[in-house]
């Protein structure tokens, strides 16, 4: 019995972490569409649609998965967090699954517009589901692009980290989705020059592999020609795990630990989820 409530559970957190990934990346990547293609809107829209995006995912998904809705806070998490590491690669293929599904329905939905500017399906639209060095006509590289991933994914793990951390000034649980978005929307004003601020894997690889089996044959490919789809992989998990890291060793370890009380609060709510079926 115990087996399948966990089971059960695991599935149900699975389900939360696709839907809340879909709504970011129908909000994010529809955004980007909707000022590439349609010709409304600008870089401001764009940062703060996906800033809106992160809220209301985690909205959706924060009571029962955590809303990680990226494989590097999972990663990180796992590592620094307490999080199971037999979860991570369930999270993140459900995370990846719901950013392919949205693009699939940004793709669908804007196909007149994006056929009209871009009959060819070329990289000059390709922006709009996946990202490129140099937002595809900077004069950055593929491993410029890899070092500001890194960078980028290191500050959104070291700030996660420190607004949800109960032991600092975090904010009011019902408020934390909205600082976590308002983190997204600083780092794409401050770093979306050189890499477009992927700083997610799933973000990033779901619309790819969207986009290439709807026209885009040169998905994986930047401007350049270079391989480049496993920058916004790798570099994410790896900034990821910096991030955290830094946190913890620059401010974590110098808080003080949770009272008696809340951890026997967290350790019994705990058992309440546990014994619930999803």
């Amino acid at each position: 019995m115990v087996g399948r409530l966990r089971a059960k559970g695991l599935l149900g957190e699975l389900a939360a972490e696709f839907a809340g990934t879909l709504i970011l990346i129908l909000i994010g990547v529809g955004v980007v569409a909707q000022v590439v293609a349609g010709g409304i809107g600008n870089h401001d829209s764009i940062a703060w649609a996906w800033g809106l995006g992160v809220i209301l995912g985690v909205y959706v998904a924060g009571r029962i998965s955590g809303a990680h809705l990226n494989p590097a806070v999972t990663v990180a998490l796992a590592a620094f967090g307490g999080f199971s590491w037999r979860k991570v690669l369930p999270y993140s293929l459900a995370q990846t699954l719901g950013a392919f599904v949205a693009a699939l329905l940004v793709r669908w939905n804007y196909t007149e517009v994006l056929g009209k500017l871009d009959p060819g399906h070329t990289i000059k639209t390709q922006g709009v589901f996946s990202t490129l060095p140099g937002n595809g006509a900077l004069p950055v590289h593929l491993w410029g692009g890899f070092r500001d991933q890194v960078i980028g994914t290191a500050i959104l793990l070291f700030l996660i980290l420190a607004v949800t951390d109960l032991r600092n000034n975090s904010p009011l649980a019902n408020m934390a989705p909205v600082v976590v978005g308002l983190i997204v929307v600083a780092i794409g004003m401050a770093w979306g020059t050189d890499a477009g601020y992927a700083i997610n894997p799933a973000r990033d690889f779901g619309p790819r592999l969207a986009s290439f089996f709807t026209g885009y044959g040169t998905a994986f490919r930047d401007q350049y020609g270079d391989l480049y789809f496993w920058v916004p992989i790798v570099a994410p998990l790896i900034g990821g795990l910096i991030g955290a890291g830094l946190y913890k060793v620059l401010i974590g370890r110098f808080l003080p630990g949770p009272t008696e009380p809340d951890a026997v609060i967290e350790e019994n709510e705990q058992r309440v989820r546990e014994s619930q079926p999803a």
